[in-house]
């Protein structure tokens, strides 16, 4: 059974041998056994080692007496093969010294353990001997401590500063326990007892360094945001166990009041606790708490590009993705907003959006001091550091508006390639964050990758622009075309006017064209003024159609004759649409045959599904050349007087309601066009029994 007082030291080396196999563990596999990374895990496993065998000699397990004494030579054997590793790569070998007292004092602590186990009797007392070669080899841990640290250049000091404090710390215990056994020739067990968990306690700090060196070739790969959890929960926890041990003493000694007391006292503990944990400035001093302690690199690269990426593309609109470059460049510092300048394209640049700052509307000038300071050097402009060294920035003057900008902190310049397209002022952190080379290069990355995305959506807005005008222009020719053609026929009735002015069928006629051109005109002005919408597509009979335009081209020279199917051929169109692009097709036959020409117009069905009109002339024809390069594009013709943009609209509104144009033509002998339409049998079928 083991006695009362050695439960602690029991469960204290069990916990540390716990300690240092997990570190052993997590060692084995990041050093692979390379470099000082594999004496670390020497070191380590012979520790789990020793721990394992010293809880079993308070258990009083046989034989684990001597396994704990040879162990613990072992064990700070392996720590001093470590340590002088770490020294020699620093020194090149030149020190041999401390190899030599290293190699005398295991050497002969491990033959006194030896004896001591053997019985050998020597002229002096052998476990007086043990207890003062063990105190020689705490003092010299101190020794090569304080050797590793000192020569230590100044600038690699923050790496190995937390395992020169380990094992400092682990020595002096040590020379502690040891010097006292020494002076009272026995070794005091309540010392001894907690020894190892003194040891595991400094493993942390030996855990930190192995993060900052990178020639340990041991990597720290804990989650950054497990870390941040994990260190706010146990906080939390050590927090509400303090309360709690708090609450019990005022309960206990409060008497008649106690019980009050302690629920006042936990409730405003919980109220307090919960003020910090949704606190962001307690949040952010934990990060860079952690991250400036825990980790060789203040941030996580692969989680912040990550976040930053998806912070940018997320915000399709402008004022929206201005919003999200602010707050995502802020997050990278801390800060909690600021705005975001930029350039309007003439020289000027203004406030486009903002995150908890108020409005300003002082526009900054591109050749004015900062924008030239900014797009130059490309640097970060830090307020903080201008107003307490200004020379730093050389002759740079803030304009006004930024130094009566509320909190202003740091000017990001927004550069894509070589222009500087704006500039982010973000507010002053929640909690004081160094500005050095690493917040500095990953803001200068950042921005550039900001500045993408927003020279991205200019770009975009401004084709988008573009395509607007483009839009209203193809619709202005559109209209153009229309009234060229509405022209045309009114030229057209007043030249024959002068022949056929009093005949009565011309007369009806010219009435009805009159009638028409005027009802076209009104449309027009209707879509332009967009006081109606365009007619939505029905049921058109072909036939009618197509009759009615050969019948205003009746006293045209050469005529058209038109052959028409012998059952109603019906399609789903725009009535007025469908009307112009086949009536242009018919004009453009006219227009290119002479008056002892022939023009034809004929309608029949392919299939149950496809109609066709074919309009067929002898007029000029065209080449192939022309057809495959020309004809179908916009603003390209022929004629003296045409625009170019009729062919175009046919085949495109053919093609949107799925149909096509087929072109055969042979200069000097005339065009064959062969309009194919979308014409389903059902649709005939259904018009047929409505009537």
């Amino acid at each position: 059974m083991i006695p009362d007082f050695a439960h602690v030291a029991a469960w204290g080396y069990v916990l540390a041998a716990i300690a240092f196999f997990l570190f052993s563990l997590y060692v084995a596999a990041a050093s692979r056994g390379r470099g000082p990374g594999g004496a670390l895990l020497f070191a380590t496993g012979a520790s789990t080692a020793w721990c394992v065998a010293s809880a079993a000699l308070i258990a009083e397990v046989p034989y684990a007496g001597a396994a704990s004494a040879l162990l613990s030579v072992v064990r700070d054997g392996a720590w001093l093969w470590f340590v002088l590793r770490l020294v020699s790569r620093i020194d090149s070998g030149r020190r041999r010294w401390p190899v030599q007292v290293a190699v005398g004092v295991v050497l002969a602590r491990f033959a006194l353990v030896v004896m001591g186990l053997l019985g050998v009797s020597l002229p002096f007392d052998v476990p007086a001997g043990v207890i003062f070669s063990q105190l020689l080899t705490a003092v010299f841990f101190l020794v090569l401590t304080e050797q590793l640290y000192r020569l230590l250049p100044s600038e690699s000091r923050w790496g190995l500063k937390p395992f020169c404090l380990a094992m400092a710390a682990a020595s002096v215990f040590d020379l502690y326990l040891y010097a006292d056994a020494f002076l009272f020739g026995a070794i005091d067990r309540d010392i001894w007892s907690i020894r190892g968990l003194a040891h595991a306690l400094v493993l942390p700090l030996v855990a930190m360094s192995a993060a900052r060196v990178p020639g340990w070739a041991v990597r720290l790969s804990v989650s950054r945001e497990l870390m941040f959890h994990s260190t706010a929960l146990a906080a939390s926890g050590l927090y509400l166990l303090i309360v709690a041990a708090a609450g019990y003493y005022v309960r206990y000694f409060g008497g008649d009041w106690g019980r009050a007391l302690q629920v006042t006292l936990l409730f405003a503990a919980l109220l307090l606790l919960g003020v910090v944990v949704f606190s962001g400035a307690q949040r952010a001093r934990l990060r860079v708490l952690l991250n400036k302690h825990f980790f060789p690199y203040r941030y996580d690269y692969r989680a912040e590009w990550l976040k930053f990426t998806r912070a940018l593309a997320a915000h399709e609109d402008y004022q929206d993705l201005g919003q999200a470059t602010i707050a995502a460049l802020g997050d990278l510092v801390e800060s909690a907003g600021g705005g975001l300048w930029l350039d309007d394209g003439h020289g000027r640049y203004q406030m486009r959006a903002r995150l908890n700052t108020p409005e300003i509307t002082e526009e900054e000038p591109a050749d004015g001091a900062l924008c030239r300071f900014l797009a130059g050097e490309g640097w970060v402009f830090n307020l903080e550091e201008f107003r307490m060294r200004p020379k730093t920035y050389g002759d740079l003057k803030p304009p006004r508006w930024l130094s009566e900008m509320p909190e202003a902190w740091l000017v990001v310049p927004l550069i894509a390639g070589e222009r500087m397209i704006g500039f982010v002022v973000l507010l002053a952190p929640r909690t004081p964050l160094e500005i050095n080379w690493e917040v500095l290069d990953l803001l200068k990355t950042a921005q550039r990758q900001a500045a993408s995305y927003l020279a991205r959506m200019q770009t975009a807005e401004a084709l988008i622009e573009a395509r607007k005008f483009d839009a209203f222009n193809r619709m202005s020719a559109f209209v153009v075309h229309d009234l060229k053609n509405l022209v045309a026929q009114l030229s057209l009735m007043l030249k024959n006017a002068e022949r056929y002015k009093d005949d009565p069928e011309f007369q009806a006629d010219m009435l009805e064209t009159v009638a028409h051109v005027e009802q076209k005109m009104r449309d027009l002005m209707q879509q332009l003024q967009k006081k109606t919408s365009i007619e939505p597509d029905r049921p058109v009979e072909v036939g009618d159609m197509l009759g009615r335009i050969c019948r205003r081209r009746e006293h045209i020279k050469p005529s058209v004759e038109v052959s028409l199917n012998d059952a109603p051929i019906w399609v789903r169109a725009n009535p007025e649409r469908l009307e112009r692009v086949v009536g242009h097709i018919v004009q453009n036959a006219l227009d290119a045959t002479d008056d002892d020409g022939m023009v034809t117009a004929c309608l029949r069905r392919v299939d149950d599904a496809r109609a066709v009109i074919q309009v067929r002339d002898t007029g000029s024809g065209m080449s192939a050349d022309f057809i495959r390069d020309q004809l179908f594009k916009p603003f390209q013709t022929t004629k003296s007087s045409g625009m170019g943009i009729g062919v175009f609209e046919a085949r495109q509104y053919l093609r949107e309601l799925g149909g096509d144009i087929v072109v055969e033509s042979t200069p000097g002998e005339g065009t064959t066009m062969d309009l194919l339409l979308p014409a389903p049998g059902h649709l005939a079928r259904e018009r047929s029994d409505a009537d």
